[in-house]
């Protein structure tokens, strides 16, 4: 069969955008060829800096004959309804069409369509024009004389050749013929740029990568990549070295060049007193260079690189790389000068005296000056949430809140440890070494993960008092390297540079560690911190954020999420799980929202204060003395007006939030959707209805008795009156999860599944009867029972929620979905031996309570109408 072969040579196209268009041309061609009949074998894109090619083998050469019939309307039908038919069958007038009959509907009129088919080569030559004109580069131009007159042809750089040819293997391929713009297609294309620059004329692929690569061009990308890795590691060898490797800046270079060639540079081996991610970033970012560093050295860099040249020099890249050299040296200056300015004092310490006393911070150290200037210059945060000084403050404030949760759950102190008396963490947190019981058998969730910690307490056990204070330095010092001139140059270096700073200035290991960690994890990918200082600044760091942007009502919309919103959120559930924190986030959303109310700013109101200060100015009077007393008392505190109703709000909102990002983790860990939702739900909604919360309740003979004399349910849960934030707030995403897997386990048993369908039944008949208002008693009279099955249930609903019910204070959910498992054998029997709608209607509300109570039993722990099976 045919093979298409098509090439698209311009000038120079940027290399992150190379391997999108080529796919992109790849979906376009195929796409229009399958749409207008045409069928293929395979498709395979390929692209060099100065092309995009694509061949399709085994493409057919002509798209079938089509016959159809299109069903019309009535010949009764009124003009427009004919016209309209007319127009969709293509047809010029009513006698085109044949008129069919239909016992029950009458005569109709049908048109009988028969389209011829089409050769490959014109389609081809009607779609590659189309695609060209309306490619979807991210930025494109236009050039030369035509770019002057409207609908000119628009590339990401200028279009030079068009080769399209197509044929089998026996024959001779033609050449596709159409234009654009003045570029008509041919079967010619051009070499490399120095090397040669000639025409090359080619018939089908396998010839045409032959020519090219004669021509000192290397088609395909990945074999670019692999002699670039190849002969860099090669080389770095033969000097003693290791390439320190790079995905993304190999990805990058191999789309610089077409005929790549690997030479070694090198500088001055004072500039290795830089830090080596300084260095690193450096050679990159401006000279899309490789660092190297001694053969088996640790983080440490040698002072030579690796460069990638396009050309084969006649002094064997001499030259080449002395250049380079050069250009790294220059960049390496600026960065030398950076890095000791940095540790040096700043021009305008006098006027940051009031910031450093506002902070508690050293104007003796370097990096509390540049902290001091953060607060000092009013550094803008967001329009609507105040300054970084401001967020500062408050990210130090919720820090020391946390910091004692955190130490608490990672290294309790004596006198914390968990009932039992056991030693080591708590129940369902990992400690080095060790695992727990996953969500599937695929992962585990919350497990550890092999990477390397951070400065972590280890054995150590500083007082609770020690970590607070450290948690509260860190996020002091946490933002004060963004005005550093080193992460003025490479932003990207934030946090690292701070805790290169804090250890030169003698901080305390986890306050440095704190500093660059906080931004952690960065992606479904990043290590989360471990380190309870880090990890008290990085949950208090998040939590800021959602909560602020949460208040002025910036929330994720599709898949717009410009401030990282949902990024932050995952990021303080993974920190939570997989270092096993309990934590409330409603209560800790409650402290930082309280906190950001005095931040949150309204520019509108600022503009209209301007102006009633003008107005009052210009006309004066006694007019304008409420406006005036009301700018003065806003612009004071210029803060949104916020009830505490429309807090709740926004905290349940974010609270919901957490949940989806809570779904996200688990079902990426391999856990059950169904499962999760049950698990939520149970903690969304009463499960143990207060004093007002039943529905019909009956008195003797089953009438329902006036609110006054209704009396207070009884609790389902032993020992205890929860309110109902209490039952219903689902805010401690570890117990969740530990929820999730007990629930998991529970259901791959016998017992589970059987349980599942029993307490099944059970809710969905006490929820149909709740839809009908029919009456539930409000507690289980054993008088009313009339066999020993009805008995035996009650029994066992009593021992399972007096046992689920410790179980679940002690946070033992396996030992709770255990004490559940009773209830399934007295279920069964109710079911084959009682009926539920009994005639005397005390005895049915009675059953129905009995119904209840085994719905609100399981309920402590899921909600079991969520789960499927």
């Amino acid at each position: 069969m045919p093979d298409l072969l098509l090439e698209l040579r311009s000038e120079e196209i940027p290399a992150r955008m190379q391997r999108k268009a080529a796919g992109d041309l790849r979906k376009l061609l195929t796409d229009g060829l399958v749409e207008a009949g045409l069928t293929y074998e395979a498709a395979r894109e390929y692209w060099t800096p100065r092309r995009l090619a694509l061949d399709i083998r085994g493409l057919t050469a002509r798209s079938k004959d089509i016959s159809e019939e299109i069903k019309g309307p009535s010949t009764k039908a009124p003009e427009q309804a004919v016209q309209g038919f007319l127009r969709k069958a293509g047809l010029a007038s009513i006698a085109e069409a044949h008129v069919h009959s239909d016992p029950k509907k009458g005569d109709f009129y049908v048109a009988h369509i028969s389209r011829p088919g089409r050769s490959a080569e014109q389609i081809i030559a009607e779609l590659v024009p189309g695609i060209i004109r309306n490619f979807p580069w991210p930025k494109s131009m236009r050039w030369g004389p035509a770019s002057a007159k409207p609908g000119s042809l628009r590339w990401v750089r200028p279009l030079q050749s068009i080769l399209c040819t197509f044929g089998p293997e026996t024959e001779e391929p033609v050449v596709v013929d159409f234009e654009i713009d003045g570029i008509r297609s041919g079967n010619v294309t051009y070499g490399h740029r120095f090397h040669a620059p000639g025409a090359i004329t080619v018939r089908r692929f396998d010839d045409y990568v032959a020519k090219l690569e004669a021509a000192k061009v290397v088609l395909d990308a990945d074999r670019r990549k692999e002699i670039i890795l190849a002969d860099a590691r090669n080389l770095a060898f033969a000097s003693g070295l290791d390439l320190v490797e790079d995905e993304g800046l190999l990805e990058e270079v191999s789309g610089l060049v077409e005929w790549p060639v690997v030479l070694m540079g090198e500088f001055e081996q004072d500039f290795l007193a830089i830090p080596a991610e300084v260095i690193r970033l450096t050679i990159r970012a401006n000279q899309k260079c490789f660092v190297t560093r001694p053969h088996g050295a640790g983080d440490e860099l040698s002072n030579r690189f690796i460069l990638t040249a396009n050309i084969e020099a006649k002094d064997g890249g001499k030259e080449i790389a002395h250049g380079n050299g050069k250009v790294v040296r220059a960049r390496l200056s600026d960065a030398l000068y950076f890095w000791k300015t940095d540790q040096g004092d700043l021009p305008d310490l006098d006027q940051l005296q009031a910031s450093a006393e506002k902070f508690g911070l050293d104007l003796n150290k370097p990096l509390d000056q540049r902290m001091a200037r953060l607060d000092h210059l009013n550094v803008t945060f967001h329009t609507k949430l105040g300054t970084q000084g401001e967020r500062v403050e408050r990210i130090a404030r919720l820090a020391e809140e946390l910091a004692p949760i955190v130490a608490q759950s990672i290294s309790p102190l004596e006198g914390e440890m968990p009932s039992g008396g056991k030693e080591g963490r708590p129940e369902g947190v990992a400690s080095a070494g060790t695992t727990r019981s996953g969500l599937s058998k695929k992962e585990e969730v919350g497990a550890p993960r092999e990477t390397t910690p951070s400065v972590a307490f280890g054995d150590i056990s500083p007082s609770r008092g020690e970590i607070t204070a450290l948690a509260r330095r860190a996020a002091v010092l946490a933002k004060a390297d963004l005005t550093t001139e080193v992460v003025g140059e490479f932003p990207e270096l934030q946090g690292l540079m701070g805790r290169k700073y804090a250890l030169l200035q003698g901080e305390h290991p986890s306050v440095a560690a704190a500093i660059e960690e906080h931004y952690k994890p960065q992606g479904p990918s990043d290590r989360v911190p471990t380190d309870p200082v880090s990890i008290a600044v990085a949950l208090a760091d998040k939590l800021d954020t959602l909560v602020g942007f949460w208040a002025i009502d910036e929330k994720p919309t599709g898949s717009k999420d410009p401030y990282a919103l949902r990024r932050a959120a995952l990021g303080v559930t993974r920190i939570l799980i997989e270092n096993g924190i309990r934590l409330s986030l409603k209560s800790v959303a409650n402290i930082a929202s309280e906190d950001i109310a005095d931040h949150i700013r309204d520019p509108k109101l600022d503009r209209q204060f301007e102006i009633a200060a003008e107005l009052e100015q210009q006309l004066g009077g006694d007019s304008l003395t409420d406006l005036v007393i009301e700018r003065d008392s806003a612009i004071s505190n210029n803060t949104f007006e916020r009830s505490g109703e429309r807090q709740q709000q926004e905290i349940n909102n974010l609270l919901s939030f957490f949940h989806d990002r809570l779904k996200v983790y688990l079902r990426d860990q391999g856990a059950r959707h169904d499962l999760i939702d049950a698990v939520l739900a149970a903690g969304s909604r009463p499960i143990s209805p207060l004093v007002g919360e039943m529905s019909a309740q009956p008195t003797e003979g089953g009438a329902v008795p006036p609110p006054s004399r209704r009396e207070a349910p009884p609790s389902a849960l032993p020992g205890i009156s929860p309110t109902r934030g209490e039952i219903g707030q689902n805010d401690d995403l570890l117990q969740i999860v530990r929820r999730v897997e007990a629930l998991g386990s529970f259901l791959d048993t016998d017992d589970g599944r059987n349980l599942l369908a029993g307490t099944k039944r059970a809710a969905n008949i006490v929820a149909a009867e709740e839809k009908k208002a029919t009456a539930i008693a409000s507690s289980v009279e054993p008088t009313l029972f009339r066999g020993d099955a009805e008995k035996r249930l009650f029994a066992a609903v009593n021992q399972a929620e007096r046992q689920a019910g410790e179980a679940i204070q002690n946070e033992d959910f396996s030992a709770a979905m255990l004490a559940l498992s009773v209830l399934r054998e007295p279920v069964d029997s109710f079911f084959e031996k009682v009926l539920v709608n009994d005639e005397d209607q005390a005895v049915r509300a009675n059953r129905l309570a009995l119904l209840a109570r085994i719905r609100a039993a399981t309920d402590r722990v899921a909600d079991f109408s969520k789960i499927a099976g």
